[in-house]
């Protein structure tokens, strides 16, 4: 009687482990063409305005005016494609890349220190350094339209009434 049971059990076991095995086989796509001209620059669209976005996000939280945040923002977008540039070219090691980065973080801002604020030019370190929480301006924006939206409904209520 024990062994019955046990030889049930394990069948039961073997089969739906096998079962599971052939459906995950068969659900998973198969990927095998290369990506398109076309599928190449939709991307390279999508990079370039989320790039775009996060450095519009950014600029909210300076301090300095329209048109230092205008050379800001050339400065940042100039930034990046250095950036991507050091990280497309081959390296023979990986210490020869930190450090041309390093060189880059480190020169690359040199002049915009005389023309914006000792606070500014933190905020931007902490940008290339990472530490730029995208997350936190997107919900102070979000608060700021709700705000308006309140303010506006009340004042035509007002106006209405």
């Amino acid at each position: 009687m024990k062994k019955t049971v046990l030889v049930i059990f394990a069948l039961l076991i073997g089969l739906n482990v096998f079962g599971q095995m052939r459906r995950n086989r068969n659900s998973i796509p198969q990927t095998t063409r290369e990506p398109s001209e076309k599928d190449i620059e939709k991307r390279k669209r999508l990079v370039e305005e989320r790039k775009n976005e996060y450095i519009a996000n950014f600029l909210t939280t300076l301090e300095a005016d329209d048109f230092q945040k205008e050379i800001i923002k050339q400065s940042l977008n100039s930034y990046f494609i250095a950036k991507v540039a050091l990280y497309k070219t081959r390296f023979e090691h990986s210490l020869d890349r930190d450090k041309a980065i390093k060189a880059l973080d480190d020169t690359h801002f040199a002049d915009l220190k005389e023309l914006i604020s000792e606070g500014d030019m933190n905020k931007i370190k902490e940008l290339i350094k990472g530490e730029f929480d995208e997350q936190e301006v997107v919900k102070e924006k979000k608060k700021k339209r709700k705000k308006r939206k309140k303010k506006k409904k009340t004042k035509d209520e007002e106006d209405n009434g």
